[in-house]
Protein backbone atom coordinates (compact mmCIF):
# COMPACT_ATOMS: atom_id res chain seq x y z
CA UNK A 1 0.00 0.00 0.00
CA UNK A 2 0.91 3.47 -0.89
CA UNK A 3 0.97 6.04 2.34
CA UNK A 4 1.62 9.38 1.59
CA UNK A 5 2.00 12.08 4.73
CA UNK A 6 1.17 15.90 4.84
CA UNK A 7 3.49 17.72 7.00
CA UNK A 8 2.17 20.93 8.62
CA UNK A 9 5.49 21.93 10.82
CA UNK A 10 9.10 20.65 10.59
CA UNK A 11 8.45 19.03 14.26
CA UNK A 12 5.91 17.13 13.44
CA UNK A 13 6.48 14.29 11.11
CA UNK A 14 4.32 10.60 10.93
CA UNK A 15 6.67 9.19 14.15
CA UNK A 16 5.52 5.30 14.60
CA UNK A 17 3.13 5.75 11.93
CA UNK A 18 6.07 5.69 9.34
CA UNK A 19 6.71 2.94 11.24
CA UNK A 20 3.83 1.05 10.79
CA UNK A 21 4.22 1.32 7.54
CA UNK A 22 7.94 -0.09 7.40
CA UNK A 23 6.79 -2.83 9.23
CA UNK A 24 4.02 -3.74 7.24
CA UNK A 25 6.00 -3.67 4.13
CA UNK A 26 4.06 -0.27 2.82
CA UNK A 27 5.94 3.19 1.21
CA UNK A 28 5.74 6.46 3.05
CA UNK A 29 6.14 9.40 0.79
CA UNK A 30 5.25 13.19 2.22
CA UNK A 31 4.62 16.82 1.30
CA UNK A 32 6.15 19.23 3.75
CA UNK A 33 3.12 22.18 3.09
CA UNK A 34 4.92 24.42 5.86
CA UNK A 35 7.96 24.55 3.18
CA UNK A 36 5.77 25.34 -0.03
CA UNK A 37 6.02 21.55 -0.94
CA UNK A 38 2.57 20.77 -3.21
CA UNK A 39 0.79 17.35 -2.53
CA UNK A 40 0.56 14.89 -5.42
CA UNK A 41 -2.57 13.54 -7.47
CA UNK A 42 -4.46 11.20 -5.82
CA UNK A 43 -4.22 8.97 -8.05
CA UNK A 44 -0.46 8.65 -6.32
CA UNK A 45 -1.20 6.79 -3.27
CA UNK A 46 -3.93 4.53 -1.53
CA UNK A 47 -3.78 6.19 2.19
CA UNK A 48 -3.21 9.62 3.47
CA UNK A 49 -2.05 10.58 6.76
CA UNK A 50 -2.43 14.45 7.34
CA UNK A 51 0.14 15.83 10.55
CA UNK A 52 -0.34 17.99 13.30
CA UNK A 53 0.84 21.40 13.14
CA UNK A 54 0.94 24.41 15.77
CA UNK A 55 -1.36 26.83 13.42
CA UNK A 56 -5.11 26.87 13.22
CA UNK A 57 -7.04 25.90 10.35
CA UNK A 58 -8.73 28.79 9.96
CA UNK A 59 -5.55 31.03 9.91
CA UNK A 60 -5.15 30.92 5.98
CA UNK A 61 -3.93 34.47 6.16
CA UNK A 62 -0.61 33.70 7.84
CA UNK A 63 -0.70 29.89 6.41
CA UNK A 64 -2.05 30.52 2.60
CA UNK A 65 -1.53 27.08 1.56
CA UNK A 66 -4.60 25.73 4.07
CA UNK A 67 -6.97 26.65 1.70
CA UNK A 68 -5.06 24.67 -0.78
CA UNK A 69 -4.68 21.87 1.47
CA UNK A 70 -8.48 21.69 2.34
CA UNK A 71 -9.39 21.27 -1.68
CA UNK A 72 -6.87 18.39 -1.68
CA UNK A 73 -8.45 16.59 1.42
CA UNK A 74 -11.92 17.11 -0.23
CA UNK A 75 -10.53 15.77 -3.66
CA UNK A 76 -8.89 13.06 -1.53
CA UNK A 77 -11.81 12.03 0.06
CA UNK A 78 -14.20 11.94 -3.06
CA UNK A 79 -11.45 10.14 -4.61
CA UNK A 80 -12.27 7.07 -2.23
CA UNK A 81 -8.91 6.96 -0.39
CA UNK A 82 -8.53 6.16 2.89
CA UNK A 83 -7.38 9.53 4.96
CA UNK A 84 -6.25 9.40 9.09
CA UNK A 85 -6.03 13.32 10.31
CA UNK A 86 -3.93 13.69 13.85
CA UNK A 87 -4.89 16.73 16.10
CA UNK A 88 -4.92 19.66 13.33
CA UNK A 89 -5.27 16.78 10.74
CA UNK A 90 -8.58 15.98 12.26
CA UNK A 91 -9.97 19.29 12.45
CA UNK A 92 -8.94 20.04 8.81
CA UNK A 93 -10.82 16.72 8.14
CA UNK A 94 -13.85 17.62 10.38
CA UNK A 95 -14.10 20.92 8.62
CA UNK A 96 -14.27 19.62 5.24
CA UNK A 97 -16.70 17.82 5.88
CA UNK A 98 -18.94 19.93 7.67
CA UNK A 99 -17.96 20.05 11.19
CA UNK A 100 -16.98 23.52 12.96
CA UNK A 101 -13.70 24.29 14.51
CA UNK A 102 -13.98 26.20 17.62
CA UNK A 103 -11.47 27.10 20.55
CA UNK A 104 -11.90 24.43 23.01
CA UNK A 105 -13.11 25.12 26.88
CA UNK A 106 -9.52 23.42 27.75
CA UNK A 107 -6.36 22.84 26.48
CA UNK A 108 -5.66 19.58 26.87
CA UNK A 109 -1.86 18.30 26.73
CA UNK A 110 -0.02 15.20 27.95
CA UNK A 111 -1.51 11.65 29.18
CA UNK A 112 -5.21 11.42 29.42
CA UNK A 113 -7.87 8.78 29.62
CA UNK A 114 -10.12 8.85 26.27
CA UNK A 115 -13.08 6.70 26.39
CA UNK A 116 -15.38 5.09 23.67
CA UNK A 117 -17.86 7.02 21.67
CA UNK A 118 -21.45 6.50 21.79
CA UNK A 119 -20.90 4.96 17.94
CA UNK A 120 -17.58 3.29 18.31
CA UNK A 121 -19.01 -0.51 18.39
CA UNK A 122 -20.40 0.45 14.97
CA UNK A 123 -17.46 1.10 13.83
CA UNK A 124 -14.93 -1.32 11.79
CA UNK A 125 -12.22 0.69 12.96
CA UNK A 126 -12.73 1.67 16.66
CA UNK A 127 -15.14 -1.78 17.79
CA UNK A 128 -11.68 -3.61 18.16
CA UNK A 129 -10.08 -0.68 20.84
CA UNK A 130 -10.46 -0.73 24.50
CA UNK A 131 -13.85 1.41 26.31
CA UNK A 132 -10.84 2.89 28.07
CA UNK A 133 -7.47 3.87 27.16
CA UNK A 134 -4.62 6.58 27.59
CA UNK A 135 -3.57 8.94 24.86
CA UNK A 136 -1.37 10.96 24.47
CA UNK A 137 -2.45 15.31 23.54
CA UNK A 138 -1.45 18.55 22.58
CA UNK A 139 -4.23 20.74 21.43
CA UNK A 140 -6.38 23.62 22.32
CA UNK A 141 -8.77 23.62 19.55
CA UNK A 142 -11.84 20.90 19.35
CA UNK A 143 -13.62 20.00 15.94
CA UNK A 144 -17.67 19.39 16.05
CA UNK A 145 -18.74 15.63 15.11
CA UNK A 146 -19.17 16.09 11.19
CA UNK A 147 -22.43 15.22 9.76
CA UNK A 148 -23.21 11.66 8.90
CA UNK A 149 -20.02 11.02 11.06
CA UNK A 150 -19.92 8.71 14.00
CA UNK A 151 -18.37 9.54 17.26
CA UNK A 152 -15.79 7.22 18.39
CA UNK A 153 -13.61 8.75 21.31
CA UNK A 154 -14.31 11.25 24.06
CA UNK A 155 -12.28 12.48 27.11
CA UNK A 156 -13.07 14.53 30.51
CA UNK A 157 -11.31 17.72 28.91
CA UNK A 158 -12.70 17.36 25.08
CA UNK A 159 -15.93 15.84 24.31
CA UNK A 160 -15.08 15.12 21.01
CA UNK A 161 -11.93 13.22 20.57
CA UNK A 162 -12.14 11.31 17.69
CA UNK A 163 -14.80 10.80 14.48
CA UNK A 164 -15.07 8.10 11.41
CA UNK A 165 -16.75 8.75 8.31
CA UNK A 166 -17.11 7.96 5.02
CA UNK A 167 -17.76 4.10 5.65
CA UNK A 168 -14.68 4.35 8.05
CA UNK A 169 -12.70 5.62 5.32
CA UNK A 170 -12.15 8.58 6.78
CA UNK A 171 -10.99 8.76 10.54
CA UNK A 172 -9.94 11.83 13.10
CA UNK A 173 -7.94 11.83 15.91
CA UNK A 174 -7.79 14.71 18.17
CA UNK A 175 -5.18 12.60 20.07
CA UNK A 176 -1.51 11.78 18.99
CA UNK A 177 -1.37 7.83 19.23
CA UNK A 178 1.43 7.79 16.97
CA UNK A 179 3.92 9.38 19.37
CA UNK A 180 7.06 8.08 20.42
CA UNK A 181 10.34 9.58 22.59
CA UNK A 182 11.70 11.65 19.75
CA UNK A 183 8.81 13.27 18.35
CA UNK A 184 7.54 13.89 22.00
CA UNK A 185 10.77 15.50 22.63
CA UNK A 186 10.26 17.57 19.71
CA UNK A 187 6.38 18.71 20.29
CA UNK A 188 7.76 19.60 24.10
CA UNK A 189 10.67 21.76 22.85
CA UNK A 190 9.07 24.17 20.11
CA UNK A 191 6.15 24.33 22.05
CA UNK A 192 7.14 24.88 25.28
CA UNK A 193 5.04 27.93 25.34
CA UNK A 194 2.13 26.19 25.38
CA UNK A 195 3.10 24.19 28.94
CA UNK A 196 1.52 26.33 31.15
CA UNK A 197 1.09 25.08 34.15
CA UNK A 198 -1.91 26.77 36.56
CA UNK A 199 -4.06 23.77 37.66
CA UNK A 200 -7.00 26.22 38.20
CA UNK A 201 -7.28 27.75 34.62
CA UNK A 202 -5.27 24.92 32.75
CA UNK A 203 -6.16 21.66 34.53
CA UNK A 204 -5.17 19.29 31.82
CA UNK A 205 -1.61 20.59 30.73
CA UNK A 206 1.18 18.41 32.57
CA UNK A 207 4.65 18.81 32.92
CA UNK A 208 7.52 17.75 30.39
CA UNK A 209 8.44 15.57 33.28
CA UNK A 210 5.14 14.09 33.85
CA UNK A 211 4.87 13.70 30.35
CA UNK A 212 8.07 12.04 30.23
CA UNK A 213 7.82 9.53 33.36
CA UNK A 214 6.65 6.23 32.68
CA UNK A 215 7.62 5.57 28.89
CA UNK A 216 6.17 2.04 28.75
CA UNK A 217 3.15 4.36 27.56
CA UNK A 218 4.26 4.94 24.51
CA UNK A 219 4.49 0.89 23.61
CA UNK A 220 0.46 0.61 24.51
CA UNK A 221 -0.26 3.88 22.35
CA UNK A 222 1.78 1.82 19.50
CA UNK A 223 -0.57 -0.99 20.14
CA UNK A 224 -4.12 1.14 19.18
CA UNK A 225 -2.43 2.87 16.43
CA UNK A 226 -1.97 -0.55 14.76
CA UNK A 227 -4.96 -1.54 15.07
CA UNK A 228 -6.53 1.22 13.71
CA UNK A 229 -4.41 1.50 10.84
CA UNK A 230 -4.69 -2.41 10.69
CA UNK A 231 -8.45 -1.71 10.77
CA UNK A 232 -7.85 0.94 7.85
CA UNK A 233 -6.13 -1.38 5.76
CA UNK A 234 -7.99 -4.19 5.65
CA UNK A 235 -11.39 -2.35 4.30
CA UNK A 236 -12.34 -3.25 1.00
Amino acid sequence: MRLHGLSHESFEKEAEIAAWARERGHTLTHTDLWNGETPPDPSAFDFLVVMGGPMNIYEEDKFPWLAMEKRFLKASIEAGKRVIGVCLGAQLLADVLGGPVTKGKYREIGWHEVTAGPDAAKSRVFASLPQRYLAYHWHGDTFAIPPGALWTAQSEACANQAFSACDDRVVGLQFHLETNAQSMAELSTNCADEITLDPVKWPYVQSVAEMTARPERLGQIRTLLDQILDNMAALG
